[in-house]
């Protein structure tokens, strides 16, 4: 056999390998967009004012950013499949925990102030768990396609995955929705603690990487073995502080926006006197476009470079917040709404592929874990920012900023990603100093 035959079927044997991430990964977000939806729900059902319970969803995300270095450590010591399966345990233990918490809730709650400290606990502590375990869960399937998946076909693997992830979301709220109707507040904790425990054992099935040092299936075979050295955290964000401070502000701004999407569309829809089936129906075909564009994206990122779809990513992501401060009635408000759609469905995968991109190869978790601090404080400042500029000048300018937020990213992206195809970069290992 040729050289070229084998690398052609070295790539499709790794290609093959990565699928068995994708089914897991679907199933398991089913579990969390059952669970998503009734998340303030229930904390208004356990005794909280409606602000409160709102901001009980952000500790979805606080619980990922601050599990992001325990995760990274995990995955750098005990290895990718590890770390998947035990997060994916983590987060069904916390979806049964906010279940057992919630059985005979009413989910037409009357009442204000914790009633039941005890059990209000228990279903914060739930929520957090369910965040800290998407920490390890997302990094580590990220660093596992990065090494199982040859460069040629980084970025498809990469959005393929933000597409399952999508896929799962979108149709999790409906099991939830169906099996609520049976059971009543706690079925959404039910359903979506059975679809995270079926995903969970699906990552069982999930096959070890080559032992470090070896060659990934379709690699170049003359690439040279990766140093079994394990470097520090400070040992890699010293090596790559370059890009943790230019593309890392980009990654910000990306995650900022997608955040606050989920917060712009049902609160402008509010502030045009909209009722809640016509707000949903906005959302949902915004959240349609979306899920129709993550397969094309990754192939653009693959053919034409991850500046091809970082920059008008941002761009169409801040043409939508713009047109959506300025509409007045509900047909251009779904207009502008579907502009949203298109700019997010568009950048699925940016993310995870530059993180890839730019991981040296013998500290793939050690960056993953800060590349996805990054992202995560970004998913956290694009609420806050939205609800901060609001307060002091209105929901217009409020969303208005997050347009300025985009165009910023786009501009940075548009300066530090090169115009060729392929990865953005080939990080040499980091140098472990003092040893």
């Amino acid at each position: 056999m040729s050289r070229r035959s084998a690398s052609a079927a070295g790539t499709r044997q790794a290609l093959r390998g990565a699928v068995q991430i994708y089914a897991p990964s679907t199933v398991y977000a089913v579990g969390l967009g059952a669970m998503t939806p009734a998340l303030a729900v229930a904390a208004l059902a356990l005794g909280l004012d409606a602000a409160r319970a709102a901001a009980v969803v952000v500790l979805v995300g606080l619980g990922s950013l601050v599990a992001n270095a325990p995760a990274s450590a995990l995955a750098a010591r005990a290895g990718e499949r590890v770390t998947i399966v035990v997060s994916a345990f983590l987060g069904t233990a916390g979806a049964a925990l906010a279940w057992a918490t919630t059985v005979g809730l009413s989910s037409s709650p009357g009442r204000e102030g914790v009633v039941e400290p005890g059990r209000l606990a228990l279903y914060l502590t739930a929520v957090l768990a369910v965040g800290m375990a998407g920490s390890g869960f997302n990094l580590a399937r990220q660093a596992y396609l990065a090494v199982a998946v040859p460069p040629s076909h980084r970025a498809r693997a990469m959005s393929t995955l933000g597409g399952t992830i999508r896929i799962g979301v979108f149709l999790g709220p409906f099991l939830g929705a169906a099996v609520q109707a049976a059971m009543g507040l706690d079925g959404a904790f039910a359903a979506a603690t059975a679809a995270m425990a079926a995903g969970a054992l699906l990552c069982l099935r999930i096959r070890d990487l080559p032992a470090s040092g070896a060659a990934a299936p379709g690699a170049d075979p003359g690439a040279q073995p990766v140093p079994a050295d394990r470097p520090r955290v400070a040992d890699v964000a010293r090596a790559r502080r370059g890009v943790l401070l230019t593309a890392g502000f980009g990654v910000v701004a990306v995650s900022a926006a997608r955040a606050a999407r989920n917060a712009v569309i049902p609160l402008w829809a509010m502030h045009l006197g909209m009722d809640a089936a016509s707000a949903s129906l906005v959302f949902g075909l915004a959240g349609a476009v979306d899920l129709l564009l993550f397969y094309p994206a990754g192939r653009l990122m693959d053919r034409h470079g991850r500046r091809a779809v970082a920059v008008p990513c941002l761009a169409v992501l801040g043409a939508g917040f713009l047109a959506v401060s300025l509409t007045r009635d509900p047909a251009a408000f779904a207009a502008a709404t579907v502009l949203l759609g298109i700019g997010n469905g568009f950048g699925a995968g940016i993310v995870m592929t530059l993180g890839a991109d730019y991981s040296p190869p013998n500290a793939r978790a050690q960056f993953l874990g800060m590349w996805r601090s990054m992202s995560d404080a970004g998913m956290l400042a694009g609420p806050l920012l939205l609800s901060g500029v609001t307060a002091a000048a209105g929901l217009a300018v409020g969303v208005g900023s997050l347009a300025a937020v985009c165009a910023v990213g786009a501009a940075v992206f548009a300066g530090v990603l090169p115009r060729r195809p392929g990865a953005v970069a080939d990080p040499p290992p980091v140098v472990v100093r003092g040893r």
